[in-house]
């Protein structure tokens, strides 16, 4: 019932929309009030005038728009659809109502009856939701089925290249422009309008009707036991046989079941090609026009049959089924890639923020390090200016000092080189730093490729999956480029920590020098 009630809802969705003649997305009662009562005739659903009269009674609401005219036609008429009326009668109500307004008024190559009959295949073929498109795919396959059917060879290349014009826009052609397509004859050039006329029955034939196979065969009489020709139609579960093509005159079904079976006869009372349907209740002998034409029908009934046991629908409506589901896998899968794009993206985004915080604190590391190394030299130049004074007006105690001075710049130069390996270090980290901005930018540019290659070549995902591997070592590889950066950091808080230490010994012992000299100066008054 789920896929009846869609079906039935694509084409009222048409005769709504026709009805909204001002684009405002909704309809007045009274038109939705003719509307229903329609669709209750055609769909020979029975209903309550006075129900009907009170539901859409004029009043102060104004019209109503599709969100509100659902609960209505979902609980009065849908629900109550039993599949016992004619679909082509429904549709054709349908596209009556919208037909007028919409139809291009320039010169087709198709009639408004084939025009009907596209417009019912579109709303087989289009996707399940509103408002209502046919997808690229879906064209592709529809116009090759009327290109096989008009016998002609089918123009890959002219499809691709009306593809590369399609409209970025949007995702798919809307049944007025599906039919202007097929009626401007661009993909069946050469093609007269019979032929094209023929192309468009004998898919509409085939994907609405459910017609898996039809034509002329010799039918073998139950009671008089005469041979007559007649026009075979093959549906899933009924064989119904007519007097000529044009199907007024029928004269019987062959209804199909699990337990029916074909098989071959041959060659008897003069007539050739034969082969017998056997059914729970009767046997029909039948002869075909040729033995290409009598294993056709054979494959066919048998497919049919087959088709039955399994429970599995008509070919074209399971294959419709498959292309769905695989769009949905392949939307899903470029879903989850951008996905997955994302989070790497974001992920490169934090390790930069991180490396560009990392950055900034070895830059304030080094700009304390210069200041204490300012410091430093001018508190050792004032030492050197206080000992100088000093030694000058105590020369008894010069040499002394001169030796502790020479000892003191040689610890002071040993010092010196470990700044300038601290600044070295300084350097090469720098260097470090601007490799891995380099290769980030480079590894963008190779994401940016990949990305484009993906979109281009989704059907590659071993490649993906590949690339993503890649992307995991990189990750790794920056994570152990970081830890290595974070320990040259270390080793280099330490070393200025051993610096500090140094420094403080020094202040320690030029105030032992200090007290010496005080004592040297007492010992000096005494004398």
């Amino acid at each position: 019932m789920g896929g009846l009630k869609d079906e039935l809802l694509k084409a009222i969705w048409h005769a709504f929309t026709a009805l909204d003649l001002d684009h405002s997305g909704k309809v007045s009662k009274s038109q939705l009030k003719v509307l229903s009562h329609n669709l209750c005739t055609v769909l020979k659903v029975p209903h309550d005038p006075v129900a009907l009269e009170e539901h859409f009674r004029d009043d102060d609401e104004g019209p109503v728009s599709n969100q509100g005219y659902m609960p209505y036609l979902n609980k009065f008429i849908l629900e109550k659809v039993q599949d016992n009326f004619d679909k082509i009668e429904f549709n054709r109500m349908c596209w009556t109502l919208c037909v007028k307004k919409n139809l291009t008024k320039s010169p087709l190559l198709i009639t408004e009856e084939d025009a009907f009959k596209v417009w019912v295949i579109f709303n087989f073929l289009s996707e399940d939701k509103y408002p209502l498109i046919i997808v690229p795919e879906e064209i592709e396959y529809l116009l090759k089925k009327l290109t096989e059917a008009m016998g002609g060879g089918w123009q890959q290349e002219q499809f691709e290249h009306y593809k590369i014009n399609f409209d970025d826009s949007k995702d798919g052609l809307s049944v007025w422009e599906l039919v202007e397509l097929i009626g401007n004859g661009q993909f069946s050039k050469g093609m007269d309008r019979q032929t094209v006329s023929m192309a468009i029955n004998e898919v509409f034939n085939e994907l609405i009707l459910d017609v898996l196979k039809q034509g002329y065969m010799m039918k073998k009489g139950h009671r008089r036991k005469n041979w007559t020709e007649r026009w075979f139609v093959l549906k899933p579960n009924i064989i119904s046989y007519y007097v000529s093509e044009d199907l007024k005159d029928k004269k019987g079904d062959i209804l199909l079941d699990e337990n029916c079976c074909v098989e071959s006869l041959p060659d008897k009372d003069g007539k050739k090609c034969l082969f017998l349907i056997k059914c729970f209740d009767k046997t029909f002998e039948i002869s075909a026009s040729d033995k290409k034409k009598k294993q056709e029908w054979i494959q066919a009934i048998h497919s049919t049959i087959h088709l039955l046991k399994l429970g599995s629908p008509p070919p074209h409506k399971e294959a419709r089924q498959r292309r769905k589901e695989l769009r949905k896998k392949l939307l899903a899968e470029q879903e989850e890639l951008e996905r997955q794009m994302k989070e790497l993206q974001a992920a490169n985004e934090n390790k930069q923020q991180e490396l560009e915080t990392v950055r900034k604190k070895l830059e304030e590391a080094a700009s304390r390090a210069a200041e204490e190394e300012k410091k430093r030299l001018q508190t050792q130049v004032e030492l050197q200016a206080r000992f100088s004074t000093e030694l000058e007006r105590e020369k008894l105690i010069r040499q002394q000092m001169e030796e502790q001075v020479a000892q003191k710049s040689s610890e002071l130069e040993q010092y010196l080189q470990r700044v300038r390996e601290l600044e070295d270090m300084y350097l090469k980290l720098q260097e470090a730093l601007e490799d891995e901005r380099q290769a980030r930018q480079d590894e963008e540019t190779v994401r940016k490729l990949q990305a484009r290659l993906l979109e281009e070549e989704s059907s590659k995902r071993a490649e993906l999956e590949k690339w993503h591997l890649e992307q995991q070592q990189a990750i790794q590889t920056t994570e152990a480029e970081k830890q290595e950066l974070e320990n040259q950091r270390v080793l280099k808080e330490r070393a200025l920590q051993e610096a500090m230490e140094q420094l403080e010994q020094l202040e320690l012992e030029r105030k032992q020098a200090l007290e010496q000299y005080e004592v040297g100066q007492v010992l000096q008054a005494c004398v």
